[in-house]
């Protein structure tokens, strides 16, 4: 529960959120000191000293990216960002969550993926969400029981996955008004946006859209089957008219490295209107997975290159969950900063690691941070030294099996009940050929910083 204090702080925000944005060029300086006094942690503390620097240099791509914010988003939007995601889900909630992490000796997330339901419009080739049977939700209050309990242990921020959640967007945006105070983000396949949902969205201010979109149209409808882009394209154009925040999600492979890392893309979505880029690489689950899809030493490489590189001069926010683990100390699964709930129930370390001792129908969301296999994840990270390879499926399979068969976690996949084995077995030649790459890349990167300092 927020005190006294944070009350009347939070008050002094809501109010300087009425001025600034009518002349951010002015008044962005004024909401940084407003944040201030939320900043608990010397982290928070720098991120906030840099915001004020990026500021002072009208030509930085971050600055850029704040000033195209505030010309594009609706007013309620942009309040619900600030109040919500930076101050809530960041200054607030992360202090709060590494308080309680202590004390109960578990990990405690910044984010929780649920899944609202399994089923989906689209039947994408290879999709891992396709190995959970068909035909399952999380009602509307079991979902709103996630929510409020994770507010108890400082968690601010949602994700919606599934299967494609829109299905449920009547629930995704009545939850969305029951808590004001927490920010969320749906992963859609873009084609269930319309015109109506999308002024919706515009004025309830605190869903983001995550649009699923994995190159160009020849690229894109691959995998998502054809016309997808054009689904893609129409979505980005109907939440930018509305003013909604969205991004792009995209799954890089073997076959469409090269497109999805180029600047042409970026640059496309950025002209869409895209505000950030998630990069997920693909991991071949299930009896429909498709292993020779996997990113070669080489894509990975370029993918690691390039995300830097667009984050430097770009006016989006880019990056790749695989290939940014240096930026959150390796693995952000396992509750260290996120943990899934499928629509089944099962509470899971991630979205791509299947497997489960728990189930959120019996027991409460902070007994499942503590159930076997969570505490496996807290024991065993980092999996190695190298934070470039950080997952304990695509990078260090042995470690999956171990902390599986340890906590003795049963397989969610109700498809096929895919053994740990099984799974990893895919991924051991990848994980082998990624290992000296990531190597060199990061004891490179060592002896630059190291430079750097020296300097």
């Amino acid at each position: 529960m927020a005190s006294v204090k944070q009350n009347l702080q939070a008050a002094a925000l809501r109010e300087s959120l009425r001025y600034i944005g009518r002349n951010p060029g002015e008044n962005f300086t004024k909401l940084v000191n407003v944040l201030r006094p939320f900043a608990r942690v010397p982290e928070h503390k720098a991120i906030l000293d840099q915001a004020e620097a990026v500021w002072s240099n009208p030509q930085n791509n971050w600055r850029r990216l704040i000033e195209r914010a505030f010309a594009q988003l609706s007013p309620v939007v942009t309040k619900k960002f600030v109040a919500n995601f930076l101050l809530n889900a960041s200054l607030i909630g992360i202090p709060r969550g590494h308080e309680l992490a202590e004390q109960m000796n578990c990990n405690v997330p910044w984010a929780i993926l649920m899944d609202p339901t399994s089923d989906c419009n689209l039947r994408c080739k290879g999709c891992w969400a396709d190995e959970y049977a068909r035909g399952a939700n999380l009602r509307f209050e079991e979902l709103d029981s996630i929510i409020t309990q994770g507010k108890d242990i400082g968690v601010y921020m949602y994700l919606y996955s599934g299967g494609e959640p829109l299905i449920r967007a009547n629930d995704i945006v009545k939850l969305a008004q029951k808590h004001q105070d927490c920010m969320f983000c749906a992963f859609t396949n873009a084609t269930l946006v319309t015109p109506e949902l999308s002024a919706q969205l515009g004025k309830v201010g605190n869903v983001l859209l995550a649009i699923s979109v994995e190159g160009f149209a020849e690229d894109n409808d691959f995998r998502r089957g054809k016309g997808s882009y054009a689904h893609v394209v129409r979505a980005m154009d109907l939440l930018r008219e509305a003013g909604v925040g969205f991004g792009f999600s995209t799954c890089y492979h073997k076959q469409n490295t090269t497109e999805v890392s180029s600047e042409q893309f970026i640059d496309t979505m950025i002209e869409k209107g895209c505000f950030f880029g998630w990069y997920f690489t693909y991991v071949p689950l299930g009896k429909n997975a498709h292993p020779e899809l996997l990113a070669t030493p080489e894509q990975r490489q370029l993918m690691y290159e390039k995300v830097r590189e667009y984050r430097a001069r770009k006016d989006i926010f880019v990056l790749d969950f695989w290939n940014d683990g240096e930026y959150v100390d390796g693995c952000i699964a396992g509750g260290r900063r996120y943990l899934h709930i499928n629509a089944h129930g099962d509470v899971e370390p991630c979205a791509f690691i299947h497997y489960s001792n728990v189930n959120i129908r019996d027991m409460s969301l902070l007994d499942a941070l503590r159930s076997p296999l969570f505490m496996k994840y807290r024991e065993r990270h980092p999996f190695n030294s190298n934070p470039l390879r950080p997952c304990p499926l695509l990078d260090n399979p042995d470690a999956l099996v171990s902390m599986v068969n340890s906590a003795q976690a049963h397989s969610t996949q109700h498809h096929d009940h895919e053994s740990v084995e099984t799974v990893t077995g895919k991924c051991q030649e990848a994980a082998h050929k990624w290992k000296p790459v990531a190597d060199q890349l990061w004891n490179n990167g060592v002896e630059e910083r190291n430079e750097e300092v020296d300097l």
